[in-house]
């Protein structure tokens, strides 16, 4: 899975256009079909790190993968998502195309090696190395001010995760391995820990991004083309989510419960400012950016709530908002190919004219608020359930977000497709044509999967979500709900109770 992209993306580089664009799209569906088979193969409930390799190629590094559940989820994403980004960059992408789909394929190799990597510096190597194609895309196939945007993805990004290589240095010399899962399991100083947790949260929070270091996220957004929004939202946000349960989260858990209320402050603001934010935006993608930062603030809170449902909750809702935000930035880039515009008020009335594409642009917004039946709702709901258990005002506010989420994506929905159609050129837009039906049905049938049998996303990860909850046990905080979980009262509490009534 890491070759074929590869050897495509070198390929690609000598090809012309039309031949690119054809060897891109085999090579993201053989992907893809290898995804399928690396699903089937998955023993659930068997071991926990399955597929292994491991070469150790000099003292001190090993190029070694395997993937337990959690990777498996983020893997298959990744692989479902690629061959849509290419289909949606068809027809927009008109210059250097084969460098724009080598760009694209390598994007894939990386992340994969990303989220199957079982060394460390392996996985820093990948973990940084992805950030060069994505600084391209941008820079290069992006808008007007796509310079600027790829300067500050790329700076913010680069500088958080110096201090995390410096970490890394220092464990590897202390625990003597570089393999992430003894790593996983080891014991570092309580005191250290500290130190460590800031050195892995001054990257993963600049990549989720959480609260206040988000601000690279929509100029990005709003400059990249419209596959590059889509990889963006739906997968490389999601490494800093994966970075968090991977390090952060089993290796310093004394340390993670003493910032928890660090998170949860940061994960509560997200959600409130950045949704009152989304509110006021005339630019599609802007919109949708923000609304990003407030769904993975939800992940954040989730995470850190140190209890099953929470880590649950957190990887639904990884896994949903790459589906919902992925499918959102592919509806803006459906209209901006036809209208070159992304101001919401050049449109409206696009019911009358594409009512195929405002029914489905009407499930992805569902989707988004999080109504039951779709993939936003069962993630949301475990997580806001989880850190009920541990802080009654941070699942308050947090659901404030949800609230606030429906404001303002029912207030786009309404401003893009129902209404007066001000404007001739919006009301002459065509419906959906063949293409963009097989980049958005997938799409939406994964969606209501998700929304109506989440059982089969939560399975594979179950064994592996109760090891970390085992691993975190130790550290857990003092919860302020007085909930005792699955116990029942004692009977002369019941006889009390009852003798009062």
């Amino acid at each position: 899975m890491l070759l074929v992209p590869l050897a495509a993306a070198l390929a690609c580089l000598y090809l012309d256009a039309k031949s690119a664009r054809t060897v891109a799209l085999l090579a993201t569906l053989a992907n893809l079909a290898l995804g399928v088979v690396l699903w089937l193969n998955f023993d659930v409930g068997g071991a926990q790190w399955q597929f292994q390799e491991r070469h150790e190629l000099f003292s001190g590094f090993s190029y070694a993968l395997g993937i337990d559940g959690i990777a498996l989820l983020l893997i298959e994403l990744s692989v479902f998502l690629m061959p849509i980004c290419i289909g949606a960059s068809w027809n927009s992408i008109e210059k250097r195309v084969g460098e724009y789909m080598a760009a694209f394929l390598l994007v894939e190799t990386l992340m994969i090696g990303v989220f199957a990597a079982q060394d460390i510096f392996l996985f820093y190597m990948f973990f940084e190395a992805g950030l060069i194609p994505m600084y391209l895309i941008i820079g290069i196939w992006g808008g007007a001010d796509r310079i600027y945007a790829s300067y500050k993805f790329f700076l913010y990004t680069l500088l958080g995760s110096v201090l995390m290589l410096v970490a890394m240095l220092w464990m590897v010399h202390t625990a003597g391995t570089t393999y992430v899962p003894t790593l996983m399991a080891y014991d570092f100083d309580p005191q250290v820990q500290t130190w460590l947790w800031l050195a892995f949260f001054a990257s993963f929070a600049v990549k989720m991004p959480m609260w206040p270091v988000h601000t690279w996220l929509p100029a990005a957004h709003v400059q990249a083309p419209t596959a590059g929004s889509v990889i963006l939202a739906g997968v490389l946000l999601k490494m800093g989510g994966y970075g968090f349960i991977r390090f952060s989260l089993p290796m310093f858990p004394e340390a993670s419960a003493y910032f928890a209320p660090l998170v949860w402050g940061l994960s509560m603001a997200a959600v409130v400012i950045t949704s009152l934010i989304a509110l006021v935006q005339d630019d599609m993608k802007k919109l949708i950016a923000y609304s990003s930062v407030a769904h993975m603030a939800i992940v954040t809170i989730g995470l850190f709530a140190f209890n099953v449902q929470g880590l649950e909750g957190s990887m639904l809702v990884m896994l949903s908002h790459g589906l919902v935000s992925g499918a959102l930035f592919l509806c803006v880039g459906i209209i901006y190919d036809r209208l070159h515009t992304r101001e919401i008020a050049r449109y409206g009335g696009l019911a009358i004219n594409m009512p195929r594409y405002a029914l489905f642009f009407l499930l992805f917004t569902m989707a988004s608020i999080g109504l039951p039946g779709t993939s936003g709702f069962v993630g949301e709901f475990l997580s806001l359930g989880g850190i009920y258990q541990v802080s009654s005002w941070a699942a308050l506010i947090c659901t404030t977000g949800i609230i606030l989420g429906a404001a303002y994506m029912l207030y786009l929905y309404r401003r893009v497709v129902f209404g007066d159609q001000k404007n001739a050129d919006a009301a002459a837009m065509a419906d959906l044509d063949l293409r963009e039906y097989l980049m958005v049905i997938p799409l939406g049938l994964a969606v209501l999967w998700m929304g109506v049998y989440p059982e089969s996303f939560i399975a594979p990860m179950r064994a592996d979500i109760a090891a970390l909850d085992a691993r975190l046990a130790r550290a857990k905080p003092q919860g302020d709900p007085k909930l005792v979980m699955g116990k029942e009262k004692p009977a002369h509490e019941e006889a009390a109770h009852e003798g009062a009534h």
